[in-house]
């Protein structure tokens, strides 16, 4: 058997003392470890490694288990930014007067023991719903959809019980390449215009095509940050140009920050006709 310090480190640091016992630990081994320095002990029934990380200790501290966007950002996953740890903890516990934690009493579609320390994906994706502004909550969901975590079936198949997890699982799509995809396609949805996403225009994909003819690229950080990358967008701009196309680019803070934005510019183009054929001939156009 290993060590009891290095069992807790492949479970994330915490651990309910229950559960050290059911992974063969006695009341020795747990006394030797906090005796080391290696584990505390929090609420007298949980372990705590020296490693954990400072979001599971403090949920630990509260008796429950990371969720929502500290959860999902465990994960890997797309998370706004935000100062304070989420959790979930069982509907009997008593209320917990920390600023610094933002508590999740609503059960997941999914049960999890009081004891557990580990969230499942499904309920992290339920409280986001429950927790967020839509639009935030569903760059949550695309993001676990394009990494695997979950699939858009299981997704639609699952009794969500919280009506805004059930319109965002509808809303959810993984045709989209990023969340900033997501973003627009719920922004311009706002505002009653039908998005086309991953469409193929002269054997190249773009990101979105309202009516025939106007071009919508969404520019994410990781991949439009270099001047190699700016040189390709400008060339891929040019080429739609000349193809009698329109293309609007719109930036992660604008897409993000400047909703509002966005939709006028969206309006302005369609008002022009932009988005049909045979628009620059009707506007003057050479």
């Amino acid at each position: 058997m290993i060590p009891l310090t290095e069992w807790m480190r492949q479970h994330h640091g915490v651990a309910h003392s229950s559960t050290v016992r059911l992974a063969g630990y006695d009341a020795h081994a747990v006394r030797t470890a906090i005796a080391s320095g290696a584990v505390t002990r929090v609420r007298r029934s949980w372990l705590v490694d020296i490693e954990c990380s400072d979001e599971r200790r403090q949920a630990a501290q509260a008796g429950g288990r990371v969720s929502c966007i500290t959860a999902a950002r465990e994960l890997g996953l797309w998370t706004p930014d935000t100062a304070c740890t989420h959790i979930a903890v069982p509907g009997t516990a008593s209320r917990i007067g920390n600023a610094a934690l933002i508590v999740h009493w609503g059960r997941g579609p999914i049960d999890v023991p009081s004891r557990s320390a580990e969230e499942p994906v499904l309920n992290v994706l339920f409280h986001a719903a429950r927790c967020l502004e839509p639009e935030r909550a569903v760059l949550i969901w695309e993001s676990a959809l394009r990494s695997g975590l979950v699939s858009a079936g299981q997704l639609e198949r699952v009794a969500w019980h919280s009506e805004r997890a059930t319109r965002i699982a509808e809303v959810a799509s993984s045709l989209s390449d990023s969340g900033l995809e997501t973003r627009f396609v719920w922004i311009t949805r706002e505002i009653g215009v039908r998005v086309q996403q991953q469409i193929w225009i002269d054997g190249h994909p773009v990101d979105a095509l309202i009516g025939e003819r106007l071009v919508v690229q969404s520019d994410g950080f990781a991949h439009h940050s270099t001047a190699k990358d700016r040189r390709r967008d400008i060339r891929a701009d040019a080429r739609l140009t000349l193809l009698g196309y329109t293309v609007l680019r719109f930036d992660y803070h604008q897409l993000l920050f400047d909703p509002a934005g966005v939709q006028s510019i969206v309006r302005m183009a369609m008002a022009q006709g932009l988005h049909l054929r045979g628009a620059r001939n009707r506007t003057g156009g050479r």
